[in-house]
């Protein structure tokens, strides 16, 4: 499902996404004469991609806002189209040999198509290799990756428990947003939405829980609210363009032994970069002597900013001259290209100055020159989030990782635009230092360093939804001070992980998800202002 739709978060039924085995054919019978003709099928054959590049079966015109010139764009296919795809998944996707090789001509939608170019093997622990293959409106996504405004409440909701008795809570909110505006807290759990119970699995129903969850610009829903105090109130948020603000909570918090800074960092959007200077030129000031940096809802974003916080976290000393991250892309071209941009592929270095996403280039960044971080992590901490942990014990820093076992994503992609569509399929692994990035399970605190065998140091904590994010009495932020004072976990505090879905019988009813955001479980290269 493509992104910038409205999402269907809450399915009774599963929908065909394969023409080819749901009936359809390619489309181009009506096409008028002055399209250019699609090719015949030839199984293993492989033109270049250029060649169908942007013959559009909906030709944009106007100025193209990234380039600055005309749209390229001319009348096409969706045959056309799909070709195109299969030959660019061909030349970029890191696993092209276990892509099955399937006739454009047998899929109705463009999107149908990208579905099928993708691996179907799965990792060690049996999840799918490949959990990161999308697609966004690219006017939606230039407009997210550049200014971070999307359409909604403003609201990071949590879903616990998918099936009924279903558990669906606030993470957090941002601010001056309507979800902010009705003082919608923290932990807040959703018992209906329109009048209609979360646990509702009628058609009906569902229809209207997935109205109010996915609500277009300007549209009101009312939703019926249990507080962590276990009352009841009745809010009601109109979808509005919410313009989110990745960094939060930043503090400085006193001890006995030096303070010990701390911030929530939610994605790794372009606007992030001058927020992320900011808190840590305010964390500089402070002479903070530790840091816990939050990343338990920070599924990723732009890895030049992941460079970016591990220089700021570590300074000069450690990481001059070092690694951040390495690309290594399929085995179709020598490590020294990049196939994607036809450079050089330059390792990604422990950036000192900004890169210039939403700050001005070349600005020297802040540092707080640390020996030890410790990371905040969840099941949502994700790609370019991990990559700050990789990075950073690439080069020997000591990452304390509290909370539970990350997403597991050392994949990323460049966003690629194709006649009003952004594609994203995994076209590189990212390893640092040493040569490290085999974490496709994901970092968990008990994770044993490849080849060394040396248990790193953490605890797994549960999530805790009855305080407020930044809280010392948190239970991950409270499980970091107690290590950071006692050298060892807490035994007093959870290790249950509530955020993982629960297995329930199929009787309970359909699981439910929340939709995915392209800054989740993604980590993006490309450059200010071409995303």
């Amino acid at each position: 499902m493509a992104l910038g739709q409205v999402a269907r978060i809450l399915t009774i039924g599963i929908s065909c996404v394969v023409l080819g085995a749901c009936g359809g054919g390619g489309g181009d019978e009506s096409s008028p004469a002055s399209i250019t003709a699609a090719p015949t099928w030839v199984q293993g054959s492989f033109a270049a991609s250029s060649t169908y590049a942007a013959q559009c079966v909906a030709p944009r015109t106007g100025i193209n806002p990234r380039t600055g010139a005309a749209y390229v764009d001319k009348r096409g296919s969706v045959t056309l189209e799909n070709f195109w795809l299969r030959s660019w998944t061909h030349e970029l996707y890191l696993w092209y040999r276990e892509v099955v090789d399937r006739n454009p001509a047998a899929y109705n939608t463009a999107s149908a198509y990208f579905a099928t170019q993708m691996t179907t093997a799965m990792t060690n622990s049996g999840k799918p290799k490949d959990e990161f293959h999308f697609t966004y409106s690219t006017a939606d996504w230039i407009a997210l990756s550049q200014s971070g405004v999307e359409a909604g409440y403003g609201v990071e909701w949590a879903f616990i428990a998918t099936t009924p008795p279903r558990v669906l809570k606030v993470a957090y909110t941002e601010p001056n947003s309507p979800a902010s505006n009705v003082a919608l807290p923290r932990g807040a759990k959703v018992l209906a939405i329109d009048g209609v119970s979360i646990d509702s699995n009628t058609n009906s129903g569902v229809d209207t829980l997935n109205a109010g969850l996915s609500p277009d610009l300007g549209e009101a829903h009312s939703f019926l609210i249990q507080e962590i105090n276990g009352s009841q109130r009745t809010v009601v948020m109109t979808a509005a363009a919410v313009t989110t603000t990745p960094v939060q909570n930043v503090r400085s918090i006193a001890s006995a032994s030096g303070a010990v800074g701390y911030m929530l960092f939610n994605s790794h959007l372009a606007t992030s970069e001058q927020q992320l200077i900011n808190a840590f030129t305010q964390l500089q000031q402070a002479n903070v002597t530790d840091l816990v940096l939050d990343l338990r809802y920070n599924g990723g974003g732009y890895l030049d900013i992941a460079s970016e916080v591990a220089y700021m976290i570590a300074g000069a000393s450690a990481t001059t001259g070092q690694v951040f991250e390495r690309s290594l892309f399929n085995d179709q071209y020598p490590a020294t290209l990049n196939p994607v941009t036809k450079g050089s592929n330059t390792p990604i270095p422990f950036y000192s100055t900004a890169v210039g996403f939403s700050a001005t280039a070349g600005t020297a960044l802040p540092t707080l020159n640390l020996s030890r971080v410790f990371v905040l992590t969840g099941s949502g901490t994700c790609s370019a989030s991990e990559a700050i942990i990789n990075g950073l014990r690439g080069v020997g820093m000591m990452v304390i990782q509290i909370g539970n076992t990350t997403c597991g994503k050392p994949y990323g992609f460049y966003a690629q635009d194709n006649c009003g569509t952004t594609y994203f399929s995994i076209q590189l692994q990212g390893v640092n230092n040493s040569s490290f990035g085999d974490y496709a399970d994901g970092f968990s605190p008990t994770y044993r360093s490849n080849g060394a065998g040396v248990q790193l140091p953490g605890c797994t904590v549960a999530d805790d939804f009855t305080h407020a994010l930044g809280d010392p009495a948190e239970n991950r932020l409270a499980a970091a001070l107690f290590y950071r004072t006692n050298g060892s976990c807490s035994p007093s505090i959870s290790v249950a992980e509530p955020l993982q879905m629960r297995a329930q019988a199929a009787s309970e009813g359909e699981p439910l998800t929340l939709p995915s955001k392209p800054w989740r479980e993604n980590r993006i290269l490309g450059t200010p202002g071409n995303p």
